[in-house]
């Protein structure tokens, strides 16, 4: 399965997970069956507030599940609608939050649970899920 963890900078598993999708710096794609990375940037990081393109911002890299610590309601959607899970990071580093989702112990982002704008500041535990 193919898990995306948005970046601010790639330091591998040891990444930290960034506190909003849309406007994440990029991404780390991991592979959880061999552990493969592949660090991407964000394609659409530069967007008006609501017309996030998150499907694009992967640069055309297909994933099955997202592991955010904060996403807006339109970005979810659109990741849903192409097929994409999204889950809430439930700790602080790409490695943790790995762990976690293979122990099926991450929170699934559902529409209404989502952030409602893009103020500065996001991070882990902004607070973003309900």
């Amino acid at each position: 399965m193919k898990i995306c963890f948005p970046v601010e900078t790639n330091q591998g598993l040891s990444s930290p997970v960034y506190g909003h999708f849309g406007s994440a710096p990029g991404f780390l794609l991991v592979d959880s069956a061999t552990g493969e990375c592949v660090a991407i940037g964000n394609g659409d990081r530069v967007h008006q507030h609501g017309a996030c393109n998150p499907v694009a911002g992967l640069g055309g890299y297909v994933v099955d599940a997202v592991v955010v610590g904060g996403i807006g309601g339109g970005a979810l959607h659109k990741l849903n609608a192409a097929g994409m899970r999204v889950y809430r990071a439930g700790a602080d580093t790409v490695a943790d939050n790995l762990a976690l989702f293979q122990a099926n112990r991450l929170q699934e982002y559902m529409p209404g649970h989502t952030c409602g704008g893009h103020g500065g500041g996001h991070d882990h535990g902004h607070g973003c899920a309900h």
